[in-house]
């Protein structure tokens, strides 16, 4: 298979904090990979080092076998990774259509900005009964939806997801993550960082987990969901931290 991302060594730190200490691991096209570990194993500094808000320090991060490590990131949104942080990044006052319109603005043809639109309103039904509805009145599960949304917008080579469940009710979380699912069989190649280890493993086609910066682990998502030294490690109650 056609490797999109590929993060090889990777160093990277928060001043004199190193956080990754050479981090590496593939993701292929089409992949769902799920992305674990315990508090402080640098799972969300991975995915702003991808993103482009770190600079790696050593390494070589490739999409599409380019070189992408130390771009910014509004060269990397042209490049067509999307991401989408734990932290809400919506325009409050504005309605889910602007929102999402915010999302394509790197994109300029109009007309297929607008289909997409659709095909992402089609995916989340919920934000489409309620599309001039301003954002600060939307739950934390629909909040999620269109943040989700608005990176697909893009059309993006590469989606990066930071915890899409966290804080959301058990029901919620399941549509989340059918969302996800959904996304992945359109043909999006998914980095998902997720709280929820056990549900993770469940919908993911390979997982890595980390531990102090580094990739302990990795393997098919059902394989380390059946390993007992994984579950007995990383899982416990089904829940790894940030």
């Amino acid at each position: 298979m056609t490797t999109v991302l590929l993060v090889d060594d990777v160093h990277a730190s928060y001043g004199r904090f190193d956080v990754l200490r050479g981090l590496s691991l593939r993701v292929a096209a089409g992949e769902l990979v799920a992305v674990l570990g315990p508090n402080g194993a640098g799972k969300s500094t991975l995915l702003k080092t991808v993103a482009g808000f770190l600079t790696p320090r050593q390494g070589s991060i490739q999409l599409d076998g380019e070189e992408i490590g130390g771009l910014r990131p509004p060269a990397l949104l042209r490049k067509g990774v999307a991401y989408v942080m734990q932290r809400s990044s919506l325009f409050p006052r504005m309605t889910i259509q602007e929102n999402l319109e915010l999302g394509a603005y790197v994109r300029k043809t109009t007309a297929e900005v607008r289909q997409d639109i659709e095909r992402v309103l089609a995916l989340f039904p919920r934000l489409a009964e309620r599309r001039q509805q301003r954002a600060e009145g939307l739950s934390g599960g629909e909040r999620r939806m269109l943040e989700i949304g608005r990176g697909l917008l893009l059309r993006p080579r590469l989606l990066l997801l930071d915890e899409p469940t966290m804080g959301l009710a058990p029901l919620v979380m399941d549509l989340i993550f059918d969302k996800i699912l959904e996304v992945r069989a359109a043909g999006t190649t998914v980095v998902m960082v997720e709280q929820n280890a056990r549900r993770a493993l469940e919908v993911s086609d390979r997982a890595y987990v980390l531990e102090q910066g580094q990739t302990r682990v990795e393997g098919r998502g059902e394989d380390l969901l059946a390993s007992e030294a994984v579950r007995r490690a990383y899982l416990g109650s089904g829940v790894a931290g940030r």
